[in-house]
């Protein structure tokens, strides 16, 4: 059996709902996160699923000096503690650097890896550590098979609370490419998948100092990575797309998400009734 417990009665992988990791890029307001985290929260409990808030506190990994980044550990913390405390949801939030990985472990309950850090040995190990549930996001570098090596440096410190996020591949330049193959051979190390749709529309550095992205191909990656058999997806979405401090072009606009997350509850239980996840991967 593939899977685990994340929090108190939400767990990732075989027999279990789609776990659906969203929230916006980067944290710009308390009133914000709380907004999208309640509606996601009441959509994912119509829909039978599971949900997990995540924000960045963070953006380390920003095309330009400029951009806004969030408003760090400090206070990005509290807001998330706040979020927590208030919905009863779990959090996620990624970490760039050794140094943040106890403080952020005290509040969330995923701690991600940026795809650009995969293969960073000391913060692997020290987000493995803590024994909160790791996300690592592969490389856009990377092939599928050189996850193995990172999740096993979280194995190392006795921890198997693992996911693996795939969120497209570098195709030439300002392009990514999903190949769904991928799910398939991550999933055969034993290790829950998640589906990443709104970062593998970003097109890196597409208007020179800042991303660009394509939004409207987002739910089509997510249904059929769906179809696929993975164990959850991970989502960017934003009331105001436009507005968005961080990846607006290629998140999903709040009031869409309840048609999408539909799609994705409808082909989960196909491929669950007709038995193609266990045959798949």
């Amino acid at each position: 059996m593939i899977g685990f417990e994340i929090a108190p009665g939400i767990r990732i992988g075989d027999a279990q709902p789609p776990l659906i990791i969203a929230g916006p890029c980067v944290i710009e307001t308390e009133e914000l996160c709380l907004r999208i985290g309640r509606r996601l929260q009441s959509v994912c409990a119509e829909l039978g699923l599971q949900y997990v808030f995540k924000a960045s506190f963070d953006k380390a990994n920003r095309t330009s000096l400029t951009s806004y980044r969030g408003p760090g550990l400090e206070t990005g913390l509290q807001i998330l503690q706040t979020v927590k405390s208030e919905l009863t949801v779990p959090i996620l939030t990624d970490v760039h650097e050794v140094h943040q990985v106890e403080a952020a472990a005290e509040v969330v309950d995923i701690l991600q890896i940026p795809a650009f850090l995969c293969r960073q040995t000391d913060l692997l190990v020290a987000a493995g550590r803590t024994g909160r549930t790791v996300n690592i996001k592969k490389g856009q570098f990377v092939a599928p098979e050189d996850l193995k090596p990172a999740a096993e440096k979280v194995f190392s410190t006795d921890n198997t609370k693992v996911i693996l996020t795939e969120r497209g591949t570098t195709f030439g330049y300002h392009n990514l490419v999903v190949d769904m193959r991928g799910l398939v051979i991550m999933r055969s190390f034993g290790i829950p998948v998640v589906f990443d749709a709104t970062h593998s529309v970003q097109i890196p550095g597409g208007h020179g100092n800042v991303s660009d992205g394509r939004r409207e191909f987002a739910p089509y990656l997510l249904r059929a990575a769906t179809a696929v058999g993975i164990d959850g997806v991970f989502v960017e979405t934003h009331p105001s797309p436009r507005a968005a401090m961080s990846d607006g072009p290629n998140s999903i606009a709040l009031d869409d998400m309840a048609a999408v997350l539909t799609q994705i509850q409808r082909i989960h239980e196909v491929v669950e009734s007709c038995g193609l996840r266990s045959k798949t991967l």
